[in-house]
């Protein structure tokens, strides 16, 4: 059974910064369990939509990931690298056709069969 979606009315929204993604101030009401409505405000970077996919070495029986650069780990005192899975951003590609120059392009595998799944509330 699919969890009940938060009752949200959007109040405001104010955009922060457009330059590399947009970050925007949303401020709204949502109604608590027990039927009040509480105003809150949260920043919203959006980056857009992306894709992920989790490879499986048959042969090995191993999952392969990759180790990536991130900014913002290294600005936090780390040494900037995260295992992850391949992963991008669609820019306007469908999810399988990202997914797969990302698969090849971050790990040099190239992706011959995979199952698509999705989560959508």
């Amino acid at each position: 059974m699919q969890p009940k979606r938060a009752e949200i009315r959007i109040v405001d929204n104010l955009t922060l910064s457009d330059d590399w993604y947009c970050l925007k101030k949303y401020t709204f009401d949502i109604q608590r369990r027990n039927g009040d409505w509480q105003r809150q405000s949260r920043e919203v970077y959006d980056r857009g939509n992306g894709a992920t996919i989790l490879l499986y070495n048959r042969d090995r029986k191993t999952v392969i990931l990759t180790r990536q650069f991130r900014f913002p780990v290294f600005i936090n005192g780390h040494d900037g690298y995260l295992i992850e899975t391949a992963a991008g951003l669609l820019d306007n590609m469908a999810p399988e056709k990202r997914i797969k120059a990302e698969v090849e392009e971050e790990t040099g595998f190239r992706v011959s069969a995979y199952r698509r799944f999705s989560r959508r509330t």
